[in-house]
């Protein structure tokens, strides 16, 4: 039988920092859209030399060769979803938020990327801060785990205990100006991972995600992993509730077949919930 194709396939565009060893930043966005039948497309914001041991060096690239990729695929394809990671400069968070007004983007998911997963900072306090103030108002969900979140509301991680303490931190969020928090709380705690969602119309109520927490240390890419798993969903027309959760369970089965990769920090596997015969 004849395969038959759609005559236009959802569109995604990340726009990250490169990472060399494939893990994380575009390489991940990438791996993760292809696999949620999302067509993507990629702004290059950094190239990393990095490995499973760590980053080696980052090379911004110019705010003005960022734009010039925004522009040229914006301009030309458009997308119906679009990620931020790695943002190294002020500079180049402001030409991001400046052609996501010029576009009208929709279904904008920020990853408030801070550090790498070896502790490498990606991003300066001044560009960290001026993420907060340009892109989450913007956002239709932001996806910071909980190191992030506590640099979003000037907190101290010693101070978040308990699931409560996120449905604290996810209202607290939503007051910065997303449209809905997705708060990772696999730094917590607990038999479970367990993360909290809510949004901005919703008053006080939070949604809780549970999945199951694995004892291994080859997690490199979940956050990149998970705000692209959101943004394909969105791309395809489904809610954002409905996004987050099936992001939780497909990289939750990518944490579950991760693998040891050189001599560190393993990868994710993002073909796992293909494997595994999970629907999407």
């Amino acid at each position: 039988m004849e395969t038959v194709y759609p005559s236009r396939h959802p569109l995604a565009l990340t726009i990250a920092g490169s990472d060399s060893g494939g893990g994380a930043g575009i390489q991940a966005d990438l791996k993760t859209f292809q696999e949620l039948g999302v067509y993507g497309m990629s702004v290059i914001t950094a190239i990393t030399a990095q490995n499973s041991l760590g980053v080696q060096r980052i090379e911004p690239l110019s705010p003005a060769m960022v734009e010039e990729q925004l522009e040229s695929v914006l301009s030309d394809i458009g997308t119906d979803a679009v990620k931020t990671g790695m943002l190294p400069t002020r500079a180049h968070v402001e030409t991001v938020a400046a052609s996501f007004r010029r576009h009208k983007v929709k279904n904008l998911v920020i990853d408030p990327v801070w550090s790498a997963k070896d502790g490498t900072t990606l991003m300066g306090n001044d560009a960290f801060n001026a993420m907060k103030e340009l892109l989450l108002p913007m956002a239709d969900i932001v996806t910071p785990n909980l190191p992030e979140a506590c640099l979003l509301l000037s907190l101290h991680e010693a101070d978040v205990r308990t699931v409560g303490d996120m449905e604290q931190m996810v209202r607290a969020l939503l007051a910065l100006g997303p449209r809905h928090v997705f708060l990772k709380g696999g730094h917590l705690d607990g038999a479970k991972a367990i993360d909290v969602f809510v949004g901005a119309d919703w008053s006080d109520e939070t949604r809780l995600l549970s999945g199951p927490r694995y004892s291994t240390a080859h997690t490199h890419g979940t956050g990149c992993t998970t705000a692209s798993a959101v943004a394909a969903m969105l791309a395809k027309g489904h809610s954002a509730e409905a996004a987050c959760r099936f992001a939780k369970t497909f990289v939750s089965t990518a944490i579950a077949a991760a693998f040891p990769l050189g001599g560190g920090t393993g990868s994710l596997w993002h073909a796992a919930h293909r494997e595994t015969g999970r629907d999407s």
